[in-house]
């Protein structure tokens, strides 16, 4: 600042930040309860965490889909074997859900090619149309009018149909 400048006008800065006045002098109780939580809490289950990854940090998890071993058929079962028409109607359902996934995912492949090539899908996706006719059609013949009660022993029945129709 020059030396002329006028006093009144621009008091000097104070040299010193002032000391702020507590009002009380009991310690802040949020303080206290983070730090009750971060010792008590925190600290023992990051350190518990710790000492398990670097046990564990040898075997790398693996994950496998679920296997089961294939069942006898209903038309396999003897008969009043209620536990295998259990076991083959449980059989029936996951295979439904397999083909269901089946469809579903040539389905997606199909949509993708058909969004990425535009308008001339039909030539460059010939295959996967193909594929999905194909996996469509089989789909239908086996689980078509079913309806949403399918059963194991219904669709042995629709197969039996469709069997005798082909003969005659």
């Amino acid at each position: 600042m020059p030396q002329d400048y006028e006093k009144d006008a621009y008091p000097e800065p104070p040299r010193q930040t002032p000391v702020v006045d507590k009002q009380t002098t009991l310690p802040n109780p949020a303080l206290i309860l983070t730090k009750l939580f971060y010792y008590s809490v925190d600290v023992p289950v990051t350190t518990f965490r710790g000492i398990v990854d670097s046990i564990q940090q040898d075997r790398k998890p693996v994950y496998y889909h679920q296997k089961f071993r294939r069942v006898p058929e209903l038309t396999e079962c003897q008969e009043g074997d209620y536990p295998c028409y259990y076991e083959a109607e449980m059989q029936w359902r996951r295979d439904h859900k397999v083909d269901q996934e089946i469809v579903k995912v040539v389905q997606e492949r199909l949509r993708a090619c058909q969004q990425r090539e535009g308008s001339s899908y039909p030539e460059n996706c010939a295959k996967a149309l193909q594929l999905f006719t194909e996996v469509a059609t089989n789909y239908q013949s086996r689980y078509g009018d079913l309806g949403a009660y399918g059963s194991a022993r219904k669709c042995l029945m629709k197969q039996k149909t469709r069997m005798e129709t082909q003969k005659a």
